[in-house]
């Protein structure tokens, strides 16, 4: 399998896994924070669709810059964002489609403004800036969803609410 196919199998799989957890979600705690310095669950699952969107919306660039290329999505509630996540599967899996080996290796850039944030090839950035980085926002969004009591979907297993 090349590195295509393989980019979009994970793709898919955490899409897919993103998506089993929303499917668990109401907008009924939409704003609820585990603490204080806490983002809300609203924030924290717009966060965790958004990274899905930066493979075509950061990796296509040499350089993403959050002074000027960052746009917030504006979803106001969970079916907005299962919304946002199947458009971003499509645009992302149709991007890696038209990337050659070659693209992976080149180097990217995360900035804000004229601070350097990170510097990696563009394969670092997808697997560290946005996989690593969403699974890890995921991971925090099951410990709001066990705090409330919702059932908690098997992501790379079963989950005790599965059993």
């Amino acid at each position: 399998m090349d590195i295509k196919n393989r980019i979009i199998a994970e793709i898919e799989r955490e899409t897919h896994n993103t998506l089993r957890i929303l499917n668990n979600l109401t907008d009924e705690h939409w704003e609820y924070k585990p603490h204080e310095k806490s983002m809300s669950l609203r924030a924290l699952t717009s966060h965790i669709v958004e990274l899905h969107h930066w493979v075509y919306l950061a990796i296509t660039k040499d350089s993403f810059d959050f002074h000027t290329d960052y746009q917030a999505p504006n979803a106001t509630n969970v079916a907005e964002l299962k919304k946002l996540l199947e458009e971003s599967l499509l645009k992302s899996k149709a991007f890696v489609n038209t990337q050659t080996p070659a693209f992976w290796s080149t180097d990217w850039i995360l900035k804000a403004g004229a601070h350097i944030l990170y510097e990696s090839s563009k394969i670092e950035a997808y697997r560290f800036i946005i996989t690593n980085h969403l699974i890890h926002h995921r991971g925090q969004l099951t410990v709001y969803m066990r705090l409330l009591n919702i059932p908690l979907p098997g992501i790379y297993g079963p989950s005790a609410d599965e059993k």
